[in-house]
Parts: structure tokens; sequence; C-alpha cells
């Protein structure tokens, strides 16, 4: 990417509308506009102080293209940290592309994915991580994943790392500064301090890296798998979560051969259900290929609801939680037991049959609750259920959460060079081998902000931003 360019975007997302953004970054966006640019007070923008907004007309030549708001940035104070023009004119996409096309015969190219967003971190406006919390924000889906993102955006996890890098940065010049008198033994860099240090960023590292699986499904929606055998009202709940019918619902055993998925929010949170088809032994062989795709669900779920039949006995419905149990060799997968078809059962009997006391042998992080899927009643406690799985007490509304990959890897890959430091120091060895070491996780820690960067790296971060952004 050429920074030398003034490039040029539609900033809004594609097709009609009220009105279209269209936007410049780069030294000569102020002239550029100021060619086909004729405010009603007959002032040039290049005379015009910055932060300020102008009405007017586009032409090209002596044709009228559209009568426009303009916005005008002024470098550093912008977005990109460069001169910046927003230009709003009428959102049809004959006008967009017609504006688009005049401000590239006077001199812009077409911006390429991320470009703003890449000169604005070439320029010093915001680091990597933050950069990558802007597309994380435009993506968000729900309060969760928008909260996150915009903490990150706003540097709280950046400042995390900047830190953590600054207070080793400290003890490795120290290090480093003993190798250059290595003949003359001195010891600049207390060892015992250094332990600690690196036993607590360790810490904070190791807490980070694990906040990912967490993150993870905030940010791409909370996988919950719908299992139980055929006919106890599986796909009576999607329709009921969903509140529309997704799913076929018959009194015909088999009828989901293939696992149904729907994303809804509750409280703020996504979540992806999946109806599977119903377990039971079979001949069927294509009822046979759904069952094992029950099964592959489950272990991709973060949480399992176990439905069963309120006429059930208790034996039956330990042995299903039983067998489910087997299939999950993920111990941070949560199963809820969701007894159904309760309007077949009279108060009494519910209360008798179901006593929290009969269901002992859950986990103790796994629960119950008792619905009716056919009349929709509990199905608001058990949405309340759900929300709860994924507010671990470990997880406050201002701990910072990771959802990015490449981060998670950078801090896992941290974390190992700091326990061969560990290592090290109780093994003694030499100091330009330890050196060695916490340079690695220096490295690591300054590819998460940018401080430690490549051109596969950016190229791979901003080709998945939207064009304009």
């Amino acid at each position: 990417m050429n920074n030398q360019d003034t490039i040029c975007a539609i900033s809004t997302p594609p097709g009609n509308g009220a009105i279209a953004v269209i936007r410049l970054s780069g030294d000569k966006a102020i002239q550029i506009t100021d060619k086909i640019f004729h405010p009603g007070d007959k002032k040039k923008l290049a005379k015009q102080p910055a932060n300020t907004i102008h009405y007017g007309t586009i032409k090209d030549k002596d044709k009228l293209v559209d009568e426009v708001v303009v916005s005008l940035f002024r470098s550093p104070n912008s977005y990109t940290g460069e001169d910046v023009v927003e230009i709003s004119c009428h959102g049809a996409t004959y006008i967009q592309q017609l504006l688009l096309r005049v401000l590239l015969k006077y001199g812009a190219r077409l911006a390429k994915p991320g470009e703003f967003t890449m000169r604005a971190f070439m320029n010093g406006k915001m680091d990597l991580s933050q950069a990558e919390a802007v597309a994380d924000l435009i993506a968000s889906s729900s309060a969760a994943s928008h909260r996150i993102a915009l903490k990150q955006m706003r540097g709280g996890f950046s400042e995390e790392i900047k830190n953590l890098r600054n207070e080793l940065l400290s003890f490795i010049s120290l290090i480093e500064l003993e190798l250059d008198f290595s003949e003359e033994d001195v010891e600049f860099a207390d060892r015992k301090e250094l332990k600690i240090l690196v036993s607590r960023i360790y810490s904070i590292i190791h807490s980070l890296s694990e906040s990912f699986s967490l993150g993870n499904v905030i940010k791409n929606g909370v996988p919950v798998a719908i299992v139980g055998k055929p006919n106890v009202g599986k796909s009576t709940l999607l329709n009921a979560l969903l509140n529309e019918e997704k799913a076929i619902v018959s009194e015909i055993e088999g009828t989901t051969r293939d696992a149904i998925e729907d994303t809804v929010n509750i409280e703020g949170n996504i979540f992806r259900f999946i109806d599977t088809a119903g377990l039971r032994e079979t001949s069927d062989f294509i009822e046979n290929l759904g069952i094992r795709k029950t099964y592959q669900k489950i272990g991709q779920s973060k949480i399992v609801l176990l439905l069963v039949d309120a006429g059930d006995e208790i034996d039956i419905i330990y042995k299903s939680y039983r067998h489910i149990l087997k299939q999950t060799s993920d111990d941070d997968k949560d199963i809820i037991i969701v007894v159904n078809k309760t309007d077949l059962l009279d108060r009494e009997e519910l209360q008798n049959k179901f006593r929290t006391s009969e269901f002992s042998f859950l986990r103790k992080k796994d629960m119950r609750v008792i619905i009716s899927a056919k009349d929709q009643k509990m199905v608001h406690k058990l949405a309340g259920k759900l929300v709860q799985t994924i507010k671990p007490e470990t997880h406050g509304e201002n701990d910072i959460i990771i959802t990015n990959i490449r981060h998670y890897e950078a801090l896992v890959n941290t974390g190992e060079a700091l326990l061969r430091v560990k290592k090290g120091m109780k093994q003694n060895i030499s100091n330009d081998l330890l050196a060695q070491d916490i340079r690695e996780a220096l490295h690591y820690l300054g590819e998460i902000t940018g401080d430690i960067t490549t051109d596969e790296i950016l190229g791979n971060i901003f080709k998945n931003f939207c064009i304009g952004k």
C-alpha cells in the first residue's frame, strides 16, 4: 500500500439509502475535493478551518452530480492522521458510483480493504490490536461482543500488554548489560526480583489466554446443542426459543435427520442453537447419519441442552445424562437438563417427581430446568440459565477478554517463553540463553500491539476489513 496516494472509498453499506458517505484520505484529499466541490459560501476548503462542515454541490466541470455536505478534518487530528474529507451525498447507488468515478478522475485512487485503518496504524493513531478491534466493533452482533471490542479499541488490552512488555524490557536491558561485563562477574539484574516479575507476568498472560474460550463464543455466538431421544420436543423447543416455526414438528419419530441451526440474542448475548436428530437405535441409514452428526455437534458445542420427557423416570434421565457426559471430553462444557412436556403432569406430580434432591447426580456446574416448550411455559427461565453459564465469576465486567485468535496464539507463545525463563533461572543457565528466552517473550508481546510486525501479518489482518474502513 502506497501511503503517498490519496485514497477514496464508499464507507457506508452497499445499496440504495437516504444518504451515503464517501471518504478521502491523503495529502491531496482537500485539493482534489476543491476541484469538484462548489460550496454555498464560495470559499474553498483549503481556506476553511479543520473540523467543519460545508454544504454545496459536486460538479464534473459543468455537469451537476449531486448536492452534498462535506466534512473537513486536517492532519494530524483525523482518523487516519492525514487530511480527510468525507462527502455525504444522496444514497442512490448510481450517485455513489458516479461521485466515486469523478474523484478517481481528479487524482484519487480506490482504497484497498482496511487501508484507512492501516494508515491510522502506520501514522500512530492506534496500535495493531486497537486496529483489529475496529473490525470487531463493526462486526459486533451483541452487547457483549460490542462491549469487548469497544474496550479493546479504546486501548484497555494494549495498555496491559505494553506495561508488561516495558517491565520485561527493563530487566533484559540489565541482563544484556551484564553480558557486556561478563569477564568482570558483575550482576545488575536481581535474580529474585526477576523470578517474581516473570511469575507475575506469566500469571497475567495465562489468565488472558484462558479467557479466549469465553471470548471466542461471545464473539461468534455460543453454540448450544439441543439433544435427546426422538419426540421429546427438541424442534418445539427450538421454535419456542427462536419465536418462529424454524423446525418441522411432528409426532413421527425421526423427523429431524439433519442439524438445524439458528441464532437468537438473549440479554445481549448471541446463542447459536442446533436442533439435532433424536438419539435412538435405528436401522434407517439416513437417520443414523443424522444421529452421528448429533454426536459431532455435542462435541462442538459450549452448552448441551439435554431434553427429557416429564414422564420419564429419574433413573432413565440419569442414564441419559451419563451417556451425554461420555460424549463430552471437554470439562468446560455445560449440560442443562431440560424437563419438557410438563403440561402433561399436574403441579403436585411435578413437585414430587422433580425435586432438586432427585438431581444430586449433576455436576456442580450443571443445572436442570422444568418447562413446557409447547405452551412456552418457563422457557424464559431456561434463557436465564443459558446466560448464567457464560457469565462465570472469574470474569467481571471490567476484565479483559481475548476474542482474537492471533492474540491468543501470541499469548500462548509468550507464556511458553516465560516458562522457559523460569526453568532456566532454576537451572542457573547462562545469561545469554536467559536473555534469548526473554527476547522471545518480548517479540510475541510486540506482535500483539504492532511494535514488531511484518508485511505478512499486516496483510492478513487488513485484508479482512471492509473497503471504506
